[in-house]
């Protein structure tokens, strides 16, 4: 029996027009990505098959290695660089894909850890925003419940929205063994990434619309993610069963 089952259903309309709002929210996060894909042609899997051996089989270590960075540069940075508009962020990764994409594979693997950069920073800023502080353990954890999410590349019923955390708990874990734990799923969306930058011909075109979708899919994640937080507190409803109604509206496009 899960923790769902057992507990009463919701029956306060602010809550459910909230759920219904963070569904709708969800859902439109994966169309500008998918959009990409039916640009480029073809499908994730195929993209990954693209990829020089070398590189997918290093992949899950660089992306280790670009969340590692990302949170130091991250935490050094929000003293001195205040948080941006979403619109702001999404500029910037756009134009950083773009330059990553006019330098084909290599200019891609260098752009790498500077996206995964300005995503954490965006995802931290929306975590301030509602509320949390990005800089506590507990902060970090839930930055990184956002990048286990599936990818923009990838089609996603919402099913996977519990997966990184039901098996998660701060038990002083250290952020490296919880980095290690998103860096394989994390890695295989990267990898979409990388070799949709690489796209004959496309070059800088497909890096900069490759890196809007990830920067648009991340911000948009990441304001369900924190945005059923906030709502698990202000209605004192439980968290996990709002996750659940949450999830049955997109497994239902409701």
């Amino acid at each position: 029996m899960t923790e769902a089952e057992i507990l009463p259903p919701v029956t306060d309309k602010t809550v459910l027009t909230a759920l219904d709002d963070l569904a709708r929210r969800h859902r439109a996060a994966s169309g500008v990505g998918m959009q990409v894909m039916a640009y480029l042609g073809g499908s994730a899997e195929n993209l990954l098959g693209k990829l020089p051996t070398r590189v997918r089989d290093g992949l899950e270590g660089a992306t280790a290695n670009a969340l590692q960075t990302a949170f130091g540069a991250a935490k050094r940075s929000r003293g001195v660089v205040a948080d941006r508009s979403d619109w702001f962020n999404t500029a910037l990764a756009t134009a950083m894909g773009a330059a990553g994409g006019l330098g084909g594979l290599p200019g891609a693997l260098a752009e790498l850890p500077l996206t995964v950069t300005v995503l954490l920073r965006s995802i931290q800023g929306i975590a301030a925003e509602h509320g949390f502080d990005p800089d506590t353990d507990e902060g970090r954890i839930e930055c990184l419940h956002v990048f286990a999410s599936a990818g923009p590349l990838e089609a996603d019923d919402g099913t996977d929205m519990g997966f990184f955390a039901t098996r998660v708990t701060i038990t002083g874990q250290t952020l490296q063994g919880l980095i290690a734990r998103v860096a394989p799923r994390l890695s295989a969306v990267l990898g979409q990434k990388l070799a949709a930058q690489t796209a004959p011909v496309l070059g800088a075109l497909a890096g900069a619309a490759v890196n809007y979708s990830f920067t648009s899919y991340y911000q948009e994640i990441a304001r369900v993610h924190f945005g059923l937080k906030r709502l698990a507190q202000q209605s004192t409803i439980d968290e996990g069963l709002l996750r659940e109604e949450l999830r049955a509206r997109l497994i239902a496009k409701v």
